[in-house]
């Protein structure tokens, strides 16, 4: 009998027994043992068919903003104009995911995410050509998305046991990394057969069945003896007194910060394609330096067989970081496009270990009444540090030329990872 909606009682799931020692290449595949688990396997399904969707719009509005501006500048303005909702309501949505139902903060944030894509469809569809529009939708799509990261994301350790984790965070992972290389690549397809405004549709229909999904996962309240709270300003700040007092979490932050920042070097990509692999011609290294890192995650999250069950996740992290950087310091040394590529899909693969123990850490480091609350953090900093990458290397490849930016940042990762780790022990003995 499907109980997804006949108990109000806060679901916890049953501990897994112990399964048969896998053998072969078993071993190095992806751990599904997650999917057995009904209301997991809704959640991760409707992120399957979202993944994807959420790309095509994520190329439809920077492709309408230049169709009507003819400027990148704009469309850079544009990627902003996002980016500020999408802090705020991230870290207020944690703590509202932390005093309500998390299953009805997704269904009420989806429907607002499947409406805005609504929107941006009738706008491209009558023709209106207002960036101004696109924006305020934009801000408004990126408000919603970001009161609803942190409650998917706490969501899955009332899903799945702790032993888990990993394995989950793995597969959500990997499907978003993968709709990061399908989606796009649909996207330039379509567009040509279809037309841009019906991408925008597709995204809203996609997102239909995201709510569907939502609607039949198990009721997930606060659990029973947690003090009933309000959601302000008073709550943002009691999370981060939080990550403050537990330093293996201060950590985690502080591990995607240094990688992301100081190591992501996707600013440089148009000129190194167009000066340093120009002989291999500019737009197939443009496209292959986009995709690397995602391919590289994707195959990663496919294998992750071989990492899912470690149980030493601050080393994992550490290990992972510190294997990111030294992927980027080869990839900026690097003269052959093959060879550079070959390093970022290294780099995908790290990047991959690091979400996925880093996000376990979050889950299984956490009480239930903060998850929310890390997980907005955490969506600001997953959103944030690349956008800082961005400056810190464009302005660094102007100053010394985007080779000796990118190496430079990546030998830097690996200096201060490995600084933190010596002298922050809380990391490196987190186990689980």
């Amino acid at each position: 009998m499907d109980t997804s909606e006949s108990s109000t009682e806060p679901q916890t799931p049953a501990p897994a027994e112990d399964p048969p020692a896998r053998r072969g290449w078993r071993r190095w595949a992806m751990d599904t043992r997650p999917l057995r688990r009904p209301a997991y396997r809704r959640l991760w399904s409707s992120t399957v068919v979202t993944a994807v969707g959420s790309q095509l719009t994520a190329v439809a509005v920077p492709k309408q903003v230049y169709d009507i501006t003819g400027s990148s500048a704009w469309v850079g303005y544009a990627s902003l104009a996002g980016l500020l909702p999408l802090m705020v309501f991230a870290l207020w949505g944690g703590a509202v995911a932390d005093s309500v139902d998390r299953r009805k903060l997704l269904l009420v944030t989806n429907s607002g995410i499947a409406l805005t894509s609504l929107l941006f469809w009738v706008q491209a569809a009558a023709g209106l050509e207002s960036v101004a529009a696109l924006m305020v939708l934009l801000a408004l799509q990126q408000a919603f998305w970001g009161l609803n990261a942190p409650a998917r994301n706490a969501s899955i350790a009332r899903l799945v046991p702790a032993e888990e984790l990993t394995a989950a965070n793995a597969l959500g992972s990997t499907v978003a990394q993968t709709g990061q290389v399908v989606g796009p690549l649909l996207a330039g397809a379509l567009i040509p057969v279809i037309g841009l405004p019906e991408l925008y549709l597709i995204d809203a229909l996609a997102l239909c069945v995201t709510v569907w999904a939502v609607y039949k996962l198990p009721f997930l309240p606060p659990l029973a003896g947690q003090a009933k709270r309000r959601a302000g300003l008073r709550e943002i700040v009691e999370g981060f007194r939080y990550i403050a007092l537990h330093k293996v979490l201060l950590l985690s932050f502080l591990a995607d910060f240094v990688a992301m920042v100081l190591g992501m070097p996707r600013a440089l990509f148009p000129q190194l394609a167009a000066e340093t692999y120009a002989p291999y011609g500019e737009g197939l290294a443009l496209g292959l330096l986009f995709a690397a890192i995602p391919i590289g995650a994707v195959l990663g999250g496919l294998f992750s067989g071989t990492f899912s069950r470690a149980r030493r996740h601050g080393w994992m992290v550490i290990g992972a970081v510190v294997a990111w950087g030294v992927a980027i310091t080869g990839f900026g040394l690097s003269d052959s496009l093959w060879l550079a590529v070959a390093f970022l899909a290294l780099a995908g693969v790290a990047d991959m270990v690091s979400m996925v123990f880093r996000g376990a850490i979050l889950l299984s480091a956490a009480t239930d009444e903060m998850r929310g609350r890390m997980q907005g953090v955490f969506t600001v900093v997953v959103a944030g540090g690349p956008r800082l990458a961005d400056v810190l290397h464009g302005t660094a490849g102007s100053a010394f030329g985007p080779r000796a930016a990118v190496a430079g940042g990546g030998l830097l990762v690996v200096a201060v990872m490995l600084g933190l780790a010596a002298t922050v022990p809380a990391l490196r003995r987190y186990r689980v």
